[in-house]
């Protein structure tokens, strides 16, 4: 093709649409520049606000695959509206409480925004079905919307920083209620709802076996990371959230409209598509704690670390957060000279030598800035067209499920990540015991383990189908190589 796909059907939700993520990407970005401040309003330790990482966490994979199949059965729109506004109330309960605990459930319960980007997802697929080439506009819907993300991400840490000194706390944390109440709004008055529904009821037997596979395994994976490896309940409860998979993979394959049509992981275009969703987690949700300790860490003290500001890591995130709007917005137009098979390849491969890269270039500022740079394109690609793929791929009736699913193995590959790290980051036995720096071990493990993840991906996609998330070969065809 010579032109990009125009967006038809879906132009008049897209901008909408793109500011609920913009709104995501606020809540992502406002509050990390003041957990410690935060800390300190509700009078609790640092690593307390561990806590509230954990719980969202949790929460986050556990709404999902309800929110999605609801999505399907009774309108992307509908479910939309509802996670908003439960985000909406609970952004607002931050404000106005000083006690820790109950903090914690508004801040679990705000977790329900990560619905919001499958659920878009499925909308915008829903309503391009019918156009000529719907894979082709997913796709470039998908850029933008990550895009928005980003730059909202952006905007939050940076707005944050700005009025941390000259707001009180009660009103600071009011400022991302007023965004996500504006956002409401927005998608009640300026989305429709998804053509096709699929109507039924709710599969409320397979949502309890997978909700309570994923409380034991992220609950495990969260006490782990706590304690040590050597917890005898976090690994117990791992082992738990792993063997109740096995029931309901079977409750799932006897019931006539499932929660989640575990059949769908035997499709050659899907499956790929899910353990690259589980990989690219380790990466994109695990690393990006320690690659800013690491920029912080002082190599005169300790012997490695780029010894850099506040300023400076700052500014290294900031770049690394715009490499993935490039890496969103490219991908829909590289999909025109290539096929979206070999441009997953290609991103995952990207974000696999970013990573490889600083295993022997991690001494200078310059050098991890560009490692970072690389691995985000490379992320920012897979954030967009993971979601997106899915839809093309999936079963008209299981959109919202698929998309859906991207975002919970995600979640797991995150979550697993994020235990591993914690636990490699500690070190050896008397390794920089002298201060609170991770141990340089700790280090080259989250390099090695996020490069060597991100290329099993690429080798993963390698078994999709040559033209699998393309619209007809007959109208794509021109455009692969």
């Amino acid at each position: 093709m010579t032109r990009a796909a125009k967006l038809g059907p879906v132009a008049a939700i897209v901008g909408f649409l793109a500011f609920v993520e913009f709104t995501s990407g606020i809540i992502q970005g406002y509050y990390t520049p003041l957990l410690t401040d935060i800390a300190r309003h509700l009078g609790v330790h640092d690593a307390d606000v561990n806590w509230l990482e954990g719980s969202q966490l949790m929460l986050s994979a556990l709404v999902v695959p309800a929110f999605a199949k609801l999505g399907d059965m009774v309108g992307h729109k509908r479910m939309l509206v509802w996670s908003t506004a439960i985000t909406a109330v609970a952004s607002t309960a931050l404000a106005f409480t000083d006690q820790f605990w109950v903090f914690l459930i508004a801040w679990a319960l705000q977790g329900f925004y990560v619905v919001w980007l499958p659920l878009e997802i499925a909308l915008v697929w829903s309503r391009s079905r019918s156009a000529d080439r719907p894979a082709a506009m997913t796709r470039r819907a998908a850029g933008l919307l990550v895009a928005a993300l980003e730059l909202g991400a952006i905007a939050g840490a940076l707005s944050a920083g700005a009025l941390a000194e000259a707001l009180p706390m009660r009103v600071l944390l009011l400022v991302p209620a007023v965004a996500v109440i504006a956002c409401f709004f927005v998608i009640l008055f300026g989305v429709k709802e998804s053509p096709d529904l699929t109507g039924g009821t709710l599969d409320t037997g397979g949502l309890v076996l997978i909700s309570l596979a994923l409380i034991a395994l992220t609950g495990g994976l969260s006490f782990m990371r706590l304690n040590g490896p050597g917890d005898l309940l976090s690994w117990s409860l791992v082992a738990l959230g792993l063997l109740l998979v096995v029931p309901f993979v079977r409750y799932e394959l006897r019931h006539p409209d499932p929660l989640i049509d575990v059949r769908m992981f035997r499709s050659p275009a899907l499956w790929p598509v899910f353990l690259t969703a589980g990989l690219f987690g380790v990466s994109v949700l695990g690393a990006q704690a320690p690659l800013s300790t690491f920029a912080r860490t002082d190599a005169a003290t300790y012997g490695y670390g780029l010894g850099a500001t506040s300023f400076q890591t700052s500014l290294l995130i900031g770049s690394y957060v715009l490499s993935l709007v490039v890496g969103a917005m490219l991908f829909p137009f590289v999909t025109r000279w290539v096929s979206p098979r070999v441009a997953l390849i290609g991103a995952s491969s990207l974000v696999s030598l970013g990573y490889l890269l600083f295993l022997p270039f991690h001494d200078s500022y310059w050098q991890a800035l560009t490692n970072m740079i690389i691995a985000g394109i490379g992320s920012g690609a897979l954030v967009a067209a993971l979601p997106a793929a899915a839809a093309a791929a999936a079963p008209a009736q299981q959109t919202g499920v698929a998309t859906g699913l991207t975002n919970s193995v995600k979640t797991v590959g995150g979550a697993i990540a994020s235990c591993v790290f914690g636990i490699a980051l500690l070190g050896a036995a008397g390794e920089a015991a002298t201060g609170t720096a991770g141990s340089f071990a700790g280090y080259v493990t989250v390099w090695l383990v996020c490069g060597l993840t991100a290329a099993a991906a690429a080798v993963v996609l390698a078994f999709v189908p040559k033209l699998a998330f393309s619209d007809t070969p007959e109208v794509e065809a021109a455009a692969v190589r």
